[in-house]
């Protein structure tokens, strides 16, 4: 049962009274009249002020997270790209990491701008709730079970979305990037905040949630490198055979549909790298723009087998022995391969012919 008060001020506009209600009571000296001013003056600028309020914090707050992101998007690539700059032409790369970084700062951007929007106007929405005498108690119960809920029920949408935002923020790869998820390989085609689209080398499209992203592998990520390992023969000069592949990775150098564009360092032979079963591998390494690695290793093969076939220079390929007993006597029954590899086979019984 409410309480009538001694002081009609105060039961016409309450303890804590509005400006508006307590001027138009006292110049009219009448309760509906200031209930109905309160109501219909004093509530909505309260109310209008409130949205401007929120309209000014939600501009300024998305000028500061535009800032904030074109921050984040290029200073790591201004750290990676100062140990190429010397090295490669500095003006494609910096156009290339460009595109690349405002791409990323686009999609960051957007996703944090929205972010920001939906939080200030969120409070401005419960202050404009408040300013109407409704109880936000409840509200802020009820809302705070759903979203207890909601967030069991949706851990993987946030899993893949924080995954997703903080694999745009650091670079791990882009559109147009060669990548290893370890379930597929293949070129990103789409990247979002819930999942990443690749296309392998067979054209199967490929969608990774981000959450389920353990690792990733870049091919393309600014620069590549094509490593051939060619065999030659055991009984081949060694330092002649490099001499020759040298040659071929210079005059492949020299070469400007492909030194100009493609490479980016001179091909550099790094040596003796194993000694195999057939013959021995002259390791030959090239450093090329993003994902260029692969045409330029099968370039260079078809080089290569050309001047060791110039310089007659074998290339080994699998032989077999096969070992006979027969009597106690070992012979030897070489295989039309002439294989290195031998293979043993155990001991045959000798089959005895039946006497009379």
């Amino acid at each position: 049962m409410a309480q009538v008060s001694d002081d009609p001020l105060i039961d016409a506009c309450g303890v804590d009274g509005t400006y508006t209600c307590e001027r138009v009571y006292e110049w009219t000296e009448n309760e509906f009249a200031a209930t109905a001013a309160d109501w219909l003056l004093d509530r909505p600028i309260r109310i209008a002020l409130i949205v401007l309020l929120a309209i000014i914090a939600s501009k300024i707050l998305q000028r500061a997270v535009s800032r904030f992101v074109n921050t984040v998007a290029a200073t790591p690539n201004d750290i990676r790209l100062q140990a190429l700059r010397d090295r490669a032409p500095a003006k494609l790369l910096m156009e290339k990491e460009s595109k690349r970084a405002e791409a990323r700062a686009e999609t960051i951007g957007l996703v944090l701008r929205s972010i920001v929007v939906a939080v200030v106007w969120t409070f401005a929405a419960m202050m404009i709730l408040g300013q109407l005498d409704i109880d936000l108690g409840p509200l802020i119960a009820g809302a705070g079970i759903g979203g207890i809920a909601l967030g069991f029920g949706a851990q993987s949408i946030v899993k893949d979305f924080l995954s997703g935002l903080f694999m745009l923020i650091e670079d791990q790869y882009g559109v147009g990037d060669v990548i290893d998820l370890g379930s597929a390989i293949g070129t990103v085609e789409k990247v979002s905040l819930r999942s990443t689209a690749i296309r392998d080398v067979q054209g199967t499209v490929w969608h990774v949630p981000n959450g389920e992203i353990a690792r990733v592998g870049n091919y393309s990520q600014l620069w590549s490198r094509a490593l051939l390992d060619i065999e030659v023969a055991y009984d081949v000069d060694l330092r002649f055979a490099q001499g020759v592949i040298q040659r071929v990775a210079d005059d492949f150098w020299a070469d400007p549909e492909w030194g100009g564009d493609e490479l980016m360092e001179r091909p550099e032979v790094w040596g003796i790298q194993d000694l195999g079963a057939s013959g021995i591998a002259i390791r030959l390494a090239v450093k090329t723009e993003p994902s260029m690695q692969w045409a330029t290793e099968r370039e260079l093969r078809l080089r290569v087998k050309e001047a060791l076939d110039e310089a007659g220079i074998e290339i080994p390929f699998p032989q077999q022995t096969v070992w006979l007993r027969d009597q106690g006597e070992h012979l030897v029954a070489p295989a039309p391969n002439q294989a290195e590899i031998e293979t043993h086979e155990p001991p045959k019984p000798e089959v005895l012919e039946p006497t009379e």
